[in-house]
């Protein structure tokens, strides 16, 4: 990472800053990022509005969270600060709830424990765009090089602890059929992965449905149990054997900050967002008779796309990052929108991923459609008419060997072959995506947030997925082939 004037640069990534504790993430820089937070702010909103501070339950959150508000308050603001820890999503619910001018939200997310963070969520309740990151970073890489200004607009802030909890279930009510869950409810086990989910998405279910869902756990730890709060197959093994073995109908995870879900069908398998946000377009389309078109990511499984065609639905791809969803999500009627790694939203919902409510939505489908998980998913296969096989792989290399794989991969063209097969296009928004036929696709990106090269892939021939691994690792070490 670049130096600004001796010291680490503060990089924003796909969904803001992380660091590791001690290390790069200190109170000093925390500072910094708050008053370049606060010049941003001032420059579009003045002081007329409050500033929202969230934090999650990692290590030392709630003292960060404090410090900004106690540094907001003393440059005129008016803060709304949560009175403990709250997931992501309602954060962002409160940022618009309140008319603020955005809010400052402590979280690492899914990251290492050691790992904490701040996104900036604009008054809009989505992440914020590029041209705003890009803005609080050049005040952020001044303030590193010429010190601290002085920010003061000679009034007094305030700073109120608040609790966004009743008006974010008033609203997720409007989203969410709880009378559904209350007729036939699912027998659900929650894990929580030890984080902010914790005493929400559980303690939603008990008051809308008067049903409980069981837990695993179910109590904070800031050090996640060992493992990374990420829920993904790897992470949710005893999710996985407990569903099954115990006559669960549904398993339902979140991550540190509940901004993303993992689900578990009757059988025990793992269904990550390739599968879900394509269930969830199937079941508001037919059920709900939402219209609209459907947001993903450049590295999102393309059966959402088999669906839609199927359904005369429009699908926008865009970069990875929710930010990129969420502004088509602004500006236009889009039924669902999401991205590979577990974050979704969906028509008339916040511009910003919420695991809760993509947890909320899966119960409540299975409790209309009155079918197990694995059946509803066998349905949208044969409705889709196409079932694809898929690869994500991370790639831990070093610097010269990443840029030089992708300089690599750079130079293809249509008509190149590449895993025995003649590409047909080539997308190169986010990384390189190759293009072989329908529904069969590579791509290899950098990652935004960690050392790592990413490798997505997918096909309906399971033969092709090796084929992929191949050439890649070939391409790897003759980068300049």
């Amino acid at each position: 990472m670049a130096d600004q004037g001796g010291k680490k640069a503060i990089k924003f990534g796909t969904d803001g800053w992380r660091a590791v504790i001690a290390d790069q993430f200190t109170f000093e820089n925390v500072e910094i990022v708050t008053h370049a937070v606060a010049r941003y702010v001032l420059n579009k909103f003045s002081t007329d509005r409050p500033i929202v501070i969230g934090h999650d339950s990692r290590f030392m959150a709630d003292r960060f969270a404090r410090l900004s508000a106690d540094i907001l308050q003393g440059i005129g603001f008016d803060i709304l600060l949560v009175e403990q820890y709250t997931p992501t999503p309602l954060v962002a619910f409160a940022a618009r709830e309140y008319c603020s001018a955005g809010a400052m939200m402590f979280t690492a997310s899914h990251n290492p424990p050691q790992y904490m963070g701040i996104k900036f969520i604009p008054d809009y309740a989505g992440p914020a765009t590029p041209d705003i990151t890009d803005a609080i970073v050049a005040h952020v890489h001044e303030y590193q090089q010429n010190g601290l200004p002085n920010l003061a607009t000679g009034r007094q802030g305030s700073v109120e602890y608040f609790n966004p909890y009743s008006r974010y279930v008033d609203f997720l009510s409007t989203h969410v059929d709880f009378e559904a869950l209350r007729k036939n409810p699912p027998k659900i086990l929650y894990d929580p992965m030890f984080g902010a989910g914790l005493g929400y998405l559980d303690r939603i279910y008990k008051e809308k449905t008067g049903h409980r869902m069981d837990m695993i756990h179910d109590f904070l730890d800031p050090a996640f149990g060992g493992e990374l709060p990420e829920p993904k197959d790897e992470y949710l093994s005893e999710l996985m054997a407990r569903v099954p073995r115990d006559g669960y109908d549904l398993g339902l995870a979140n991550d540190g900050d509940a901004d993303r879900f993992g689900i578990i069908d009757e059988t025990g398998r793992y269904l990550g967002a390739n599968q879900i946000l394509p269930l969830l377009l199937r079941y508001l389309y037919h059920r709900r008779g939402y219209r609209g078109s459907v947001v993903r990511t450049v590295a999102t499984s393309m059966l959402i796309d088999a669906l839609a065609g199927k359904l005369g639905v429009k699908v926008h791809e865009t970069p990875v990052g929710f930010k990129h969803v969420g502004e088509i999500m602004r500006r236009e009627d889009v039924i669902v929108g999401g991205e590979e790694s577990g974050g979704l939203s969906i028509l008339g919902h916040i511009p910003e991923k919420d695991g809760i409510l993509g947890d909320l939505l899966i119960a409540e489908m299975i409790a209309v459609e009155g079918k197990p998980l694995s059946q509803i998913y066998e349905d949208l296969l044969d409705e889709a008419g196409v079932r694809l096989h898929g690869i994500s792989i991370n790639l831990h290399l070093e610097d010269d060997l990443k840029k030089a794989l992708m300089e690599s991969m750079r130079t293809l063209k249509p008509g190149d072959v590449f895993a025995g097969r003649p590409i047909q296009g080539i997308n190169t928004a986010d990384g390189v995506k190759l293009l072989f036929a329908q529904s069969d696709w590579l791509l290899l990106r950098p990652s935004g947030t960690e050392p790592i090269l990413r490798l997505y892939g997918e096909s309906p021939d399971e033969k092709n997925i090796e084929l992929f691994r191949k050439a890649v690792e070939e391409r790897m070490h003759a980068p300049t082939a």
